[in-house]
């Protein structure tokens, strides 16, 4: 199945220019319906209102963290199947299990280039 690049994208991630970065590789890959939000609290209030097709989430934010916000989409019986990709600056083994436990699709360590991006969203929103 190929990607559907109609489905709407959450971009979540406290700083601006990271958002503008992954909105731009998104873009590159055909992606048209891109949302933000600038941390998981804001996600969150984002994800009540509209059906995402894929989450991707900074891990490191305030005041609700990436790992925070994963925790509370699949504790969310209304959101709970979302496609969630976490990124980070760090590939800490611990980070990694966390999110692996917390229900996390995949993950992507920064940086990262459109490529990367897009064998990630396909092994996740693919099949």
């Amino acid at each position: 199945m190929a990607l559907d690049l109609s489905m709407p994208i959450l971009v979540v991630d406290d700083y601006q220019t990271m958002v503008r970065i992954i909105r731009n590789l998104l873009k590159q890959l055909g992606f048209e319906e891109v949302d933000d939000a600038s941390d998981g609290t804001a996600a969150l209030a984002r994800m009540k209102g509209r059906k995402y097709g894929l989450v991707i989430s900074d891990w490191n934010m305030e005041p609700m963290t990436g790992y925070e916000l994963l925790r509370h989409v699949r504790a969310d019986e209304s959101l709970r199947t979302t496609p969630f990709i976490m990124v980070t600056a760090e590939s800490k083994t611990e980070n990694v299990i966390a999110a692996k436990k917390a229900g996390v699709n995949n993950y992507i360590v920064k940086p990262f280039n459109a490529a990367t991006l897009k064998s990630k969203i396909e092994a996740v929103c693919g099949s």
